[in-house]
């Protein structure tokens, strides 16, 4: 079992870094709000810092799940950063959806200091980080990776190496690229159907199994026609993700059309009040449109 450290512990962190507990490592957790960290330890059985730089002192492996690029940047950076309190050899592993240009900076200032550093953003939302089935695409040189690998296995349905690092939040844009276009046809679809005088749930029943079926169709479909969208992945952070997808289009010169107009579909829902609604509170928006939200 190896030394570990958990940086962020927020709706996915949190259980991420049990599971590493669960796992039998020895896990420090550290939290911008300490209380929370306090309250972590208290629960598992492991240790609070007050800072990166402590949290990571004598950690084989540290692990991050923050908000975003400026997040990553000031839980590595600086005298009470990560990068500071980790000994040569040891390995970063971040879990936060950022941009591929961070990530790539801060890989060659870990490296600078003798640090691994692998970029493992995850798909799977709140559920799947509580249940221990998340899955990790990773960036980063295949060494580093083939050491965190058995780490991540403690939350990981599938982890797999991607390429060099980067390579990971590419994959985890594809990721979110690929959802937008489902939850949107999925929320027209049902939307159709509502109008249409159709029972949703009976009419899925008999689809999902077939060449529409999808993650969303089938733990989505309900509670999309039950119009209950106070859990899950937010709008927001949806949002953050998808600019990073379309800044990172523009740099490399590859289209995306649908994503964008998606995007500003989400901008409606925050406009609506939405920001914080799972991301399948898309149909919200139709219904608000045809007059019947």
């Amino acid at each position: 079992m190896a030394k570990v450290a958990f940086l962020g512990l927020g709706v996915m962190g949190y259980p991420m870094a049990g599971h590493l507990a669960k796992a039998g490592h020895e896990v420090t957790v550290y939290n911008r709000t300490f209380a929370k960290a306090e309250k972590w330890a208290a629960e598992q059985g492991g240790r609070a810092a007050r800072t990166p730089d402590e949290a990571a002192k004598g950690a084989e492996f540290v692990m991050a799940c923050v908000g975003n690029d400026d997040d990553l940047a000031s839980v590595c950076r600086g005298d009470d950063g990560a990068f500071a309190g980790m000994a040569p050899g040891a390995v970063f592993v971040d879990h936060t959806t950022v941009s591929a240009q961070i990530t790539r900076t801060l890989a060659a200032e870990a490296a600078q200091r003798g640090l691994g550093l692998v970029d493992a953003p995850v798909s799977g939302g709140q559920a799947g980080a509580e249940n221990g089935i998340l899955s990790v695409m990773c960036g980063g040189a295949a060494a580093d990776y083939d050491r965190a690998e058995p780490v991540i296995d403690a939350y990981a349905k599938i982890c797999k190496r991607m390429g060099e690092v980067g390579s990971g939040q590419i994959a985890k844009m594809m990721n979110q690229i690929c959802i937008a276009g489902l939850v949107q046809g999925l929320a027209e679809a049902l939307r159709f159907g509502e109008k249409a005088g159709m029972d949703g749930k009976a009419v899925v029943e008999v689809i999902q199994g077939g060449a529409a079926g999808s993650w969303q169709m089938v733990n989505r479909h309900a509670t999309m026609l039950d119009g209950k969208f106070d859990y899950g992945f937010a709008v927001d952070w949806m949002r953050k993700d998808l600019g990073i997808c379309l800044q990172t289009a523009d740099q490399i010169g590859a289209p995306l059309p649908v994503t964008a107009l998606i995007d500003q579909f989400y901008k409606d829902v925050q406009n609506m009040g939405g920001g914080r609604w799972d991301t399948s509170s898309l149909i919200e928006r139709l219904r608000r449109i045809d007059g019947d939200a």
